[in-house]
């Protein structure tokens, strides 16, 4: 009785922190829902015995990805009126999607029938092994190649918002990868014995390349127009 009492808790808090994700206007709380989404279904997961995968959960998920995403979104400057600006124009896919959704959900709960008190297929382990142990063994000698497909489709995804979120200013230093290897130490290292008790000043100042970076920089980004101009932006002469 206190393990189905503890259940419909966690499953009422995780169903109603998700739709706050999805509802609620100020990205930060969101993030905050999704925490909070997290820490119940590791909950479920707790229950259920699978003790793993709820660690899992909160270690990678909320301590990781979950706090990525809460310092992502309180650092974009982000316009809410930029984003606002196409909700018009996109709403008929969304009504759309959201009906074919809805009418999935009607199909599937139109057959789904209660299972009587007595009725329970308790979820054993294979003898001899851990839940860690049982989990690894099924996930990479079975379903393997499924697995590496995610982690396709993660890499594809990450690759995917670096393009789309990659901005070509004229302040960043870009490097021609070939010129750059082909580079010889005598061209950009310089070995200088300092006496004891002297400072770098007292020997000159800082050294800088002589021709390393502007030789090697990308044609449109900064310093590739020549030393002298970048050097005297740099020190604000």
């Amino acid at each position: 009785m206190l393990a189905q009492l503890v259940f419909y808790v966690f499953a009422a808090v995780l169903l109603l922190s998700a739709a706050m994700v999805i509802s609620v206007r100020n990205p930060v709380h969101a993030v905050l829902f999704l925490i909070l989404a997290f820490f119940n279904a590791a909950g479920l997961f707790l229950i259920a015995g699978a003790e793993f995968l709820a660690m899992l959960l909160v270690i990678v998920y909320v301590g990781a990805v979950a706090v990525l995403f809460l310092f992502v979104v309180m650092m974009l400057d982000i316009d809410f009126t930029q984003l606002r600006e196409g909700l018009q124009r996109h709403a008929p896919i969304g009504i759309c999607v959201g009906g074919v959704l809805f009418a999935e959900l009607i199909m599937a709960l139109s057959h789904w029938t209660m299972a009587p008190a007595g009725v329970s297929v308790p979820l054993q382990a294979a003898p001899g092994l851990t839940n860690t142990a049982a989990l690894g063994t099924l996930i990479y000698t079975h379903y393997v190649l499924l697995f590496q497909a995610c982690g396709l489709v993660l890499l594809v995804a990450m690759i995917g918002a670096i393009v789309l979120t990659l901005r070509q200013t004229g302040s960043g230093r870009r490097q021609n990868i070939e010129k750059q290897h082909a580079r010889t130490p005598e061209e950009t290292l310089v070995l200088v014995r300092v006496p004891l008790g002297e400072n770098v000043l007292e020997q000159g100042g800082f050294l800088r390349p002589q021709t390393s970076y502007y030789d090697t920089a990308v044609p449109g980004s900064y310093g590739s127009t020549g030393q002298p101009a970048v050097e005297k932006e740099e020190t604000g002469a």
